[in-house]
C-alpha cells in the first residue's frame, strides 16, 4: 500500500492509442461501436480489449470471466503503446477481479489515465492505494450519457487533452448542503462500492483529510442510509475535510434522499456541496481523483491545484 500523493498521468495527444476494457458488466455492442467512433473523432486510435465483447459462460451480469477481465486490464495498462484505459461501462464485477491483478507489474508500468465510474470506483480506489496513480471519475464510453450528451463528452475530452481549461469545476445545480470551504485530495465515487470495500484486502483505511465524492444509482433512501451508516460506524468518515455529492438517479424523490444525506452527513461539521453534476445523471462532469483541490460548498465550485493530467 502506498501513502504518497498519487502521481498524475500524462495528458493525451492526437494520434494516441487507447484501450477500452470491460472490467465489470457486459456491454451493448452497438453502444461500444458508437463510443469507439467518438474516440476516433478525437483523433485517438481506440482498441477494444480481447474480451470486451465476449460474455461470461454462465453469469450474464459479467462481461467475461474474472481472469479474462483482469487480463484485459492488466495487458492494457502494461502495454507502453497504450496511453489511456477507458472502461466500457460499469455494472458489477470489478470486486471479483481486482485481486487477480499483478499489482507489482501495474506499479512498474508508466501511469496513464484510467477513466470510468460506478462499479469502476473499486479500481479507482485500488489504483490510488496500491499503485499511487491519480485517475478520472468520468463517463463510460459505451454508456448512454457519453453517447447522448455533448457537454459530458466535451468535458472529458478537455480533461484528457487540455486539463488546464477545466481546473475549476462548477455545476449550475450545485448548492450548499453545509456551507463552507475545505481543502484536500479528492477521492471516492459510488457510495455502495465504497461501503462494500470496507474490510477487504489493502482497502483505504479512511477518508481523513480528503474531499470525498459520493453518488449512486438505483438505491432507495433506506439503502443510502445503510451505506452511509456503515461508513460512519466503521470510522471511515472520521476527519474527512469536505464532501461533494453528485447524482442519485433512480434513488427515489430527491427530497427523501436529501433528508438522509442531511441526517447522516451534516453532523460531521464539514462543508458539503450537493447536486454537483457528476455520476449517473443526464449530464456528467469528469472529476479527477487523487488531485489536491479546494471545495467552496457555498459557491458550488471545486478548484484543483494542478491540472488532472500532466
Amino acid at each position: 500500500m502506498t501513502d504518497a500523493r498519487p502521481v498524475r498521468p500524462p495528458r493525451l495527444r492526437p494520434g494516441d492509442r487507447v484501450a477500452v476494457v470491460a472490467p465489470s458488466g457486459p456491454i451493448v455492442a452497438e453502444r461500444l461501436d458508437r463510443g469507439l467512433d467518438v474516440l476516433r473523432g478525437w483523433d485517438l486510435d481506440p482498441v477494444a480489449a480481447p474480451h470486451v465483447r465476449g460474455g461470461h459462460p454462465s453469469l450474464g451480469h459479467l462481461a467475461a470471466s474474472d481472469e479474462e477481465r483482469a487480463r484485459d486490464l492488466q495487458e492494457a495498462w502494461c502495454d507502453p503503446s497504450v496511453k489511456a484505459v477507458f472502461a466500457a461501462r460499469g455494472g458489477y464485477g470489478a470486486q471479483r477481479m481486482v485481486d487477480l491483478l499483478d499489482w507489482d507489474a501495474l506499479r512498474a508500468a508508466a501511469p496513464k489515465p484510467l477513466i470510468g465510474f460506478s462499479d469502476v470506483t473499486v479500481l479507482h480506489e485500488a489504483f490510488a492505494v496500491r499503485a499511487g496513480v491519480a485517475t478520472l471519475h468520468g463517463p463510460a464510453v459505451a454508456g448512454e450519457v457519453f453517447l447522448k450528451d455533448d457537454a459530458t463528452r466535451d468535458h472529458l475530452r478537455r480533461t484528457l487533452f487540455a486539463p488546464e481549461t477545466v481546473r475549476t469545476l462548477a455545476s449550475p445545480s450545485a448548492r450548499p448542503l453545509v456551507p463552507g470551504r475545505a481543502r484536500g485530495l479528492t477521492l471516492g465515487g459510488c457510495l455502495t462500492m465504497l461501503a462494500t470495500e470496507l474490510g477487504t484486502p489493502r482497502a483505504r483505511p479512511g477518508a481523513a483529510g480528503g474531499l470525498l465524492l459520493l453518488e449512486d444509482v438505483g438505491e432507495p433512501p433506506y439503502r443510502i442510509d445503510r451505506s452511509l451508516t456503515q461508513l460512519l460506524r466503521a470510522g471511515w468518515l472520521d476527519g474527512v475535510a469536505g464532501i461533494v455529492l453528485g447524482s442519485w438517479a433512480r434513488c427515489g424523490p430527491y427530497d427523501r434522499v436529501r433528508e438522509v444525506l442531511v441526517d447522516r452527513l451534516a453532523g460531521l461539521g464539514v462543508p458539503v456541496a450537493e447536486e454537483f453534476g457528476f455520476g449517473h445523471g443526464d449530464s456528467a462532469l469528469t472529476l479527477p481523483l487523487g488531485i489536491p483541490a479546494e471545495l467552496d460548498a457555498t459557491a458550488g465550485t471545486l478548484t484543483f491545484d494542478v491540472p488532472a493530467t500532466g
